[in-house]
């Protein structure tokens, strides 16, 4: 990263490689006492940042957060590939202590929650608000739910169909 790039992450408050490196290092230390202390800070740090990763999450690689970590919620019995991009407010939760394993280099929107114990395949692409509860192949794109277009009729134009004149 330039120094510009830096500046900006830094005071954005979305720079997260300190975050990242604690991350890493509990799980490389076998004294329970020391991994406490860091699960102390990470989960600080995490809330500072207004999400949570939870303490048994697994990360082949670091994620990009591209908004930081602004509502997002991973379980701790997840597991996240390399070069995932993961948007604000996603949500990857668990069911009965299971959570969805996710591939590699997979795209995941704004507003996405994902739920069960379920596999996203490597290269996929998840739609901003989707829900998934099911496996998803490989080189798939998840969009959403349709949006429903409603048009709400004023007071004035419910009058001028009627041909009621307000003179």
């Amino acid at each position: 990263m330039s120094i510009r790039e830096n500046l900006i992450a830094w005071s954005k408050g979305d720079d997260l490689r300190l975050y990242w490196r604690l991350f890493r290092w509990r799980r490389q230390y076998k004294s329970k006492a020391i991994r406490d202390i860091l699960t102390f800070f990470l989960n600080r740090m995490a809330h500072r940042h207004g999400g949570y990763i939870g303490n048994g999450a697994r990360f082949d690689g670091i994620p990009v957060l591209p908004h930081g970590l602004h509502g997002v919620y991973i379980s701790r019995y997840a597991h996240v590939g390399k070069d995932c991009w993961i948007y604000q407010n996603v949500t990857i939760g668990e069911v009965d202590r299971k959570a969805p394993k996710i591939g590699s280099h997979c795209l995941i929107g704004a507003g996405v929650v994902i739920i069960g114990n379920i596999r996203i395949g490597d290269h996929v692409r998840i739609g901003a608000g989707a829900v998934v509860h099911c496996d998803i192949p490989d080189h798939a794109t998840v969009i959403a739910q349709p949006p429903r277009i409603k048009i709400r009729r004023d007071e004035h134009d419910l009058e001028q169909q009627a041909g009621v004149d307000r003179n």
